[in-house]
Formats: C-alpha cells, sequence, structure tokens
C-alpha cells in the first residue's frame, strides 16, 4: 500500500465516525452530497427544507449540517439562525450553500451564524474539505458538553 492510499485509507476511517446533514430542496444537490460523502466514509442525514432538518437535527445530532440558502418555507439563512440559536446546537458547523457568490450573501451568512460558505456548484474535494476542516472541531465541542 502506497502512503497516499494509505492516506487516504486513514482519512475514511476518521471520516466514518461523522454525521453530515444535507438540507437542499433540490433532490439533484441532496443526491449528489449524499454520493460525494458516504464514498468517503460519512454517515449522511438528508433533508428538504428547514423544517425537515428541524425535525431530524434533535433525533439526528449530525456533526456539521450544509443548508442551501434558497429553499421554500423556511430559508437556509433562517434554518442557521434557529440551528445556532439552539444552545444544544450553537457549536454545530454550518456551512451555506449558494449559487450566489456576492459579498452581501457571505455577510448575511455570517450575520446568522454560518462558519463556511460554499459556492454551487460544489465538488467532492470541497465538500470533503469542509469536513475534514470543522469534524474535529465539531468532535471536540461535543467531548465538551
Amino acid at each position: 500500500m502506497t502512503g497516499k492510499e494509505l492516506q487516504q485509507k486513514l482519512t475514511i476511517e476518521q471520516l466514518s465516525a461523522i454525521k453530515v446533514m444535507v438540507i437542499d430542496d433540490s433532490n439533484t444537490i441532496r443526491r449528489s452530497a449524499e454520493i460525494f460523502l458516504k464514498n468517503s466514509g460519512c454517515s449522511v442525514i438528508l433533508a428538504e427544507d428547514g423544517f425537515d432538518a428541524l425535525a431530524k437535527i434533535s433525533n439526528e445530532h449530525p456533526d456539521i449540517i450544509f443548508v442551501d440558502i434558497m429553499m421554500p418555507r423556511l430559508d437556509g439563512y433562517q434554518t442557521c439562525s434557529l440551528i445556532k440559536r439552539n444552545a444544544r446546537y450553537k457549536s454545530t458547523p454550518v456551512i451555506m450553500l449558494s449559487s450566489k457568490d456576492g459579498l452581501f450573501d457571505r455577510a448575511r451568512g455570517r450575520m446568522v451564524g454560518s462558519d463556511q460558505y460554499l459556492t454551487k456548484p460544489f465538488t467532492q474535494e470541497t465538500l470533503l474539505e469542509a469536513v475534514q476542516t470543522y469534524a474535529s472541531i465539531s468532535r471536540a465541542n461535543s467531548q465538551e458538553e
């Protein structure tokens, strides 16, 4: 086994303990993210909108949450704000997903508590970089509680 293969294997083993939620009203985006994340060993929870997500968060306790901004009923900004206002989930990393890449959109995401902002279409690499960045933070926070 080469060093790169060993490094990749260790990464998959580390990611297998990570529970990731993807909230998006687009079935295509949800399924793409699910495939990318599951192929890397993550456990994936899918939600169609903010209301669906809020119901699942309390049962599933995800380590990291990806949330689309433009959704019906409860948009990503509102969803992120509600997650971050809950004492139990305020330290859970929330990463905004959007096709908009403007400064205003990024600033508004930060104002509601998002930890990062990814532009769609995303790649497997950008999703996994975000997961790896926040996985250790999320685990450390959950152990403190």
